[in-house]
């Protein structure tokens, strides 16, 4: 028996990050780091690790080219990239659309950008391939089910796929993760505009389901987060720290005081009197020094200076100078920020943009 051809994959790399402005204003919000990598880099290595090396990423609008200019080809992850330009966000079934030509009548894994898996997506690939199903989706329970796409489920079968419900008849919301094959196209090329002038891949979906097709789905229940808000990537840092595992390649003073899981990379030191509490990861040459205590919860990036301030659930990306003499938490400080204050104050948090400088 023939065997299929190999699955290619497109990951959707547009969208504005509206909720996420300023750290939007200077490019795309999947390049946001998580755990010092950029969030759309775990979508990358999810589908390469489920063997998918040949991907199309959709770009568009602002900071395409940062998202160029930091995969390249894909031949230093091991795969092979292409770049759809999308000149407007016009829905999830329209930026599939464009990948046509690429996909042919192949299956594809379709991957959004933000959404973050823990759990390996192998096994459903595996099971998409070997399956008569023209799609296959991986739902999740969420607390808040009217923000997703949402599948009504009887008798173990998707019966209904509705977007952003009112009145959500379930709890299990279609996560940006998506097995197809080429059947969709055709459902795509129906499709009417959205309230929201988007073709919706919900829509396409029900089609699919309307018209007989069958639409497998698995559960799962390892974390899974669509990474929409602030309070989502810092939650996300968290769960990815956590499953981490301690190792010191930078240098640390004898008394410094250090529990739970703690990274610190190559060229990094931790000078005297400082505390680190994990989950903590401090990036390549950043220094931390002056009775700053850093944790739990906390990534910080390459080539920073860190020195008197108290951070815990905080993200801080590279190049950053933070002298602040107070407690910095549930902050998020884009690249080649500086903080400093003369004086120690109360509790900041604080959502800063790429090249802010503050002095209290």
């Amino acid at each position: 028996m023939a065997r299929k051809p190999h699955m290619k994959g497109i990951l959707l790399h547009g969208g504005h990050g509206t909720r996420l402005r300023p750290l939007t204003h200077t490019g795309p919000k999947q390049l946001l780091p998580i755990a010092n990598k950029p969030m759309s880099e775990y979508g990358i290595n999810s589908m390469k690790e489920a063997g998918v090396t040949e991907i199309a990423i959709i770009i568009g609008g602002l900071g395409s080219k940062k998202v160029k200019d930091y995969y390249g080809d894909g031949s230093k992850f091991g795969i092979h990239l292409i770049y759809i330009e999308q000149d407007e966000p016009k829905g999830i079934a329209h930026a599939i659309n464009l990948a046509r030509n690429f996909v042919s009548n192949e299956n594809f894994l379709v991957f959004l950008g933000d959404n973050i898996i823990q759990k390996s997506i192998k096994e459903f690939a595996e099971n998409f391939e070997k399956s008569s199903s023209d799609a296959t989706l991986l739902l999740c329970k969420v607390k808040n089910p009217s923000s997703f796409g949402i599948a009504e489920i009887k008798e173990e079968k998707i019966v209904r796929i509705i977007e952003k419900p009112k009145n959500p008849p379930s709890d299990l919301a279609v996560t940006g993760i998506y097995f197809l094959n080429s059947t969709i196209f055709d459902m795509i090329d129906n499709l009417k505009p959205s309230w929201r002038n988007e073709l919706e891949i919900t829509d396409a979906l029900h089609m699919l389901l309307e018209t007989g097709h069958e639409i497998d789905y698995h559960i799962i229940t390892d974390y899974w987060k669509d990474t929409g808000t602030p309070e989502d990537i810092i939650h996300a840092n968290k769960e990815i720290l956590e499953k981490s595992t301690s190792k010191t390649l930078g240098t640390i003073a004898v008394s410094v005081k250090k529990e739970g899981m703690v990274i610190i990379e190559k060229g990094a030191r931790i000078e005297n009197d400082v505390e680190l509490i994990g989950p903590v990861l401090i990036g390549l040459n950043t220094v931390v020094k002056d009775g700053a205590r850093i944790g739990p919860n906390v990534t910080i990036g390459n080539e920073c200076i860190i020195s008197k301030v108290k951070i815990k659930d905080s993200i801080i990306m590279n190049n950053c100078k933070i002298s602040l003499r107070t407690n910095l938490v549930n902050s998020i400080i884009a690249s080649n920020s500086e903080l400093g204050s003369k004086q120690e104050s109360d509790d900041k948090t604080f959502l800063l943009g790429e090249g802010t400088k503050i002095f209290l």
